[in-house]
């Protein structure tokens, strides 16, 4: 079984250290389709047990499922031995009589609704409700979730609170969970941000961050955490009606992921192993979050992460115009800084 290699990163000016590859918990709550308890409790250890030991959840994914079961599958576990992050912003609450579950994408959850919250009382009161459903005394990271249209709020009590728990010793990192990368490096920018859970915007399709947000991160020293390498799964599996940002994906786009594809075939290289190893280019960036709905999908991630990819493969596909001639490259190794 593979174990991912050297190179766990520093956040920002923080203690707290992530792996290069982590866990995405979102399928944990039942992400468009139920998964069953036994299949989350062994897509948890199989990825402990491959060393992808850094775990993100949030009380959005599943309405709180995510992160109870992500609870329940770490119990007994150092808690020294991997890191746990969570998000903050929307607060759940017990469902009012004759309301119905707004699952957003989740199935068979609790009977519970999302309420934005970015007061200061309210992010305190999420996350220890979150801190209750996880079973341990504190979480590694706290970031604000989904804020990209609460700009008032952050500014006026949701990122001061967090930095409130930081200055209290109560969590090790804080930022921003976002899925627009120009609303992430204003915030980056502005507050004290010591790392960013970027998705969808730094991947073989989509150069986004690498105009806006990397560069005032590595000019601030914010650290940045890479989710949706897959861009919903077109860099799974580029065929027609294949997802891109949760949406079926445009035909150009299909054409574009599934001649990547092509080249990386010619190396001998998945496609989802370029996708994993891609992001790290940048020197800004800690690691990568791959979800996983299966124990299977869990190994599956360790392997292709630790897939030897020649530089050749890169240089190929700018080369062809599938990556532009101004991205940085990575590396053989995924556990050295670029």
């Amino acid at each position: 079984m593979p174990y991912i290699p050297r190179g766990a990163r520093r956040l920002g000016r923080t203690r707290v250290t992530v792996p290069p590859l982590g866990l995405g918990c979102a399928p944990l709550g039942n992400l468009y389709r139920p998964l069953p308890e036994d299949r989350a409790r062994q897509t948890v250890h199989a990825a402990f047990d491959t060393g992808a030991r850094h775990f993100d959840t949030a009380p959005h994914y599943g309405l709180g499922l995510s992160e109870e079961r992500l609870g329940r599958a770490l119990a007994g576990r150092d808690r020294a031995a991997y890191t746990l992050s969570t998000k903050v912003g929307r607060r759940l609450r017990a469902l009012a009589p004759g309301e119905t579950v707004d699952g957003q994408g989740y199935t068979a959850t609790p009977a519970r609704a999302r309420v934005w919250d970015l007061s200061r009382d309210g992010i305190r009161r999420t996350l220890a409700a979150s801190l209750e459903r996880l079973g341990v005394s504190a979480v590694d990271i706290v970031y604000l979730h989904d804020v990209e249209e609460h700009i008032p709020e952050v500014y006026g009590t949701g990122f001061a609170a967090l930095a409130e728990l930081r200055a209290e010793g109560v969590v090790g990192a804080i930022g921003f969970g976002l899925n627009r990368s120009d609303a992430a490096a204003r915030y980056v920018a502005d507050l004290d941000v010591d790392v960013v859970l970027c998705a969808g915007r730094w991947t073989l399709l989509d150069r986004g961050a690498f105009d806006d947000l990397l560069p005032v991160c590595a000019r601030r020293g914010t650290s940045v955490v890479v989710g949706g390498v897959y861009n919903s799964g077109l860099l799974a599996d580029p065929s027609p009606g294949a997802p891109y940002d949760y949406a079926p994906a445009p035909a150009p786009l299909v054409e574009r992921a599934r001649r990547l594809a092509s080249v990386c075939a010619e190396f001998g290289v998945p496609l989802k192993a370029a996708a994993l190893r891609f992001p790290f280019g940048h020197p800004a960036v800690a690691g990568v979050l791959a979800g996983a709905a299966s124990p299977e999908e869990a190994r599956e991630n360790a392997e292709l992460f630790t897939y030897d990819i020649p530089d050749a493969l890169w240089h190929a596909l700018t080369d062809r115009g599938l990556l532009d001639p101004d991205l940085p490259l990575p590396t053989a190794d995924p556990g050295a800084r670029p």
